[in-house]
């Protein structure tokens, strides 16, 4: 069987490495590979796959476009993916295509593995596909109040509308990336979605300190605020590859019908990364 990581870019993606290495752990003869897809060409991908396909993950800029791709007559959607309003994970079941979503139960379980406190605020950097699901994760946790902080806060207007969605009924306010801590006001999570280069010295002053700081990003690692909330005294972080392990593994599980082996594919993604570390 054969499964792909599709987006662009993509060739730093750390999916083949973990997925591979699940492959292995079950003893299974599956190939997986990363395959760049370019926003708008990915209905003729899919046209093109074959019987020996038996999944796709999903990355930017392709979450949310293929939402409109798998629905009708040949595909279906579920509910956690319409409710993120995004899916990661395309499941090839011939005839049909089903979209679902794997980050948000991964971000839930990326910080649980981490930190057991009580979440009731938290504030998530960044507007995208990935704010969405974290936002909405925050929710899953406990947050009755999420402010999203956005380089361009009128084109999170998809993201806000994602994380309102959360039956909770969480309030939810979108403010610019550079707003002050003080008038955002204390949090217990802080979400970082933003590239590194986006991470500027006040915006890592800002909110290294934060009880918990979650970091998606993953390469380069650490990032600036990866590295700050690290040595920050009583700073718990949650690393991007916490929350890209956990997502792979419910990948993985969902695509071969077995438990994705954790440690083995944490393990795995910590030496790539260490590889790819500068000397």
């Amino acid at each position: 069987m054969r499964c792909a990581v599709v987006g662009d870019p993509v060739g730093h993606s750390l999916s083949p490495v973990l997925h591979r290495a699940a492959y292995a752990a079950l003893g299974l003869d599956w190939t997986y590979e990363a395959v760049r897809v370019a926003s708008g060409t990915l209905p003729e991908v899919l046209a093109g796959l074959d019987d020996s396909w038996r999944g796709l993950s999903l990355t930017m800029p392709l979450k949310r476009e293929v939402m409109a791709l798998a629905v009708g007559a040949r595909g279906e959607v579920t509910e956690r993916a319409r409710l993120v309003g995004a899916a990661n994970t395309l499941l090839v079941d011939e005839p049909r295509l089903r979209a679902d979503n794997t980050d948000l139960p991964g971000a839930v379980a990326a910080v649980r593995e981490r930190w057991d406190g009580e979440v009731t605020r938290a504030v998530v950097l960044g507007g995208g596909a990935t704010a969405a699901s974290t936002g909405l994760a925050a929710c899953e946790l406990g947050a009755r109040e999420v402010v999203v902080l956005a380089r361009t806060p009128e084109r999170a207007a998809e993201t806000v509308d994602a994380i309102r969605r959360h039956p909770g009924g969480v309030h939810v306010r979108v403010l610019p990336l550079t707003t002050p801590a003080e008038e955002v006001g204390p949090a217990e999570l802080v979400v970082s979605t933003v590239p590194a280069s986006a991470q500027t010295p006040d915006l890592v002053l800002r909110w290294a300190a934060t009880p918990v700081v979650f970091e998606v990003v993953y390469d380069p690692w650490p990032t600036p605020l990866a590295a700050a909330a690290a040595a920050a005294d009583g700073t718990v972080l949650v690393a991007g590859l916490d929350l890209l392990v956990h997502q792979a593994a419910l990948q993985v599980e969902f695509m071969t019908g077995r438990p994705g082996p954790v440690d083995v594919m944490r393990a795995a993604g910590a030496a790539a990364l260490a590889a790819r570390a500068p000397a």
